[in-house]
């Protein structure tokens, strides 16, 4: 399959190399300076617009940060004008699902199939080709796109034959992360100021009840004082804002997910937007004061 590939990010990079190692043809392109050189060593091409990288491809995926960007890319920088007829697009962003199915609309009438295929599994599962893909879309277009997608993913799952189906299961996977993460970070910090060993503790919870994933891998980044960013304090900030946006329009109330937004609203006014997710315990400590009480 010959397949365009937007967003060569932390995630993207090791997707379109997990594409490529399957025998697939890959074009990539990103903004960034320097983004396509993994893939250009590892054997595939680099693109020099959004445009070019979708001319002739089978599939174009876009692994992008939002719906708007995906928009933008393919309808203001010519993404799908470039497309051939009959092309799938892949919508991997988190998004509204009202969004996704607008976009995908737009694409119909262009002649194109959308497929809304949001992932879950981090930088990890990406490197590892064990994501989560949530698809929503035709059964015919998901057969059509199933072999890159089994590529980078180890669960495919059909969430609906509209699109937006897709974007709503990603939409509760972030919920429980979100909430997931600043729960962890309470207990963390708790530790802190209970002046026990927040290793200790770690390794505690670790074997205990009380552990989920986000206590395994956000716990130790929230024990170092920079740790790599795998995702933003402001990516959860745009993620739980799409959660209670849909909630709102549901008249469902979240009140587990508004107190964590909150938390990660003051973890970005404090400048920590830009930081590693699980500084979100930065937050806690704003709050609440950084060093054990005696």
């Amino acid at each position: 399959m010959k397949l365009g590939f937007i967003g060569l990010g932390a995630m993207g990079t090791p997707m379109a190399l997990r594409l490529l190692h399957a025998g697939h043809a890959v074009r990539g392109f990103d903004l960034r300076p320097g983004a396509a050189d993994a893939l250009l060593a590892a054997g595939g091409s680099a693109a020099r617009s959004a445009a070019d990288a979708a001319h002739g491809a089978d599939l174009l995926w876009l692994m992008v940060v939002s719906g708007e960007q995906a928009g933008s890319v393919l309808f203001e920088h010519g993404a799908a004008a470039a497309l051939p007829a009959g092309a799938i697009v892949c919508l991997s962003c988190t998004q509204p699902p009202a969004l996704a199915a607008a976009t995908a609309e737009r694409l119909s009438s262009m002649g194109l199939h959308a497929l809304d295929a949001p992932v879950s599994g981090g930088v990890k599962g990406a490197h590892a080709g064990t994501l989560t893909v949530m698809c929503g879309g035709d059964t015919a277009v998901l057969q059509r796109a199933r072999p890159a997608l089994e590529a980078v993913g180890t669960r495919v799952f059909h969430c609906g034959h509209a699109a937006g189906m897709g974007s709503t299961a990603k939409m509760i996977n972030q919920l429980l992360c979100g909430v997931h993460i600043a729960a962890a970070a309470e207990a963390m910090h708790l530790a802190e100021r209970a002046g026990v060993s927040t290793a200790t503790m770690h390794e505690i919870i670790g074997v205990s009840a009380g552990n989920s994933w986000m206590w395994g891998d956000r716990g130790p980044r929230m024990m170092m004082d920079d740790p790599p960013v795998t995702s933003a304090v402001d990516i959860f900030v745009k993620d739980l804002g799409i959660v209670l946006g849909e909630a709102r329009a549901l008249k469902a109330g979240l009140p587990l997910t508004s107190s964590a937004m909150q938390m990660f609203l003051a973890a970005s006014g404090l400048g920590h937007g830009a930081a590693d997710d699980s500084q979100v315990i930065r937050a806690y400590r704003a709050l609440n004061g950084a060093g054990p009480v005696r």
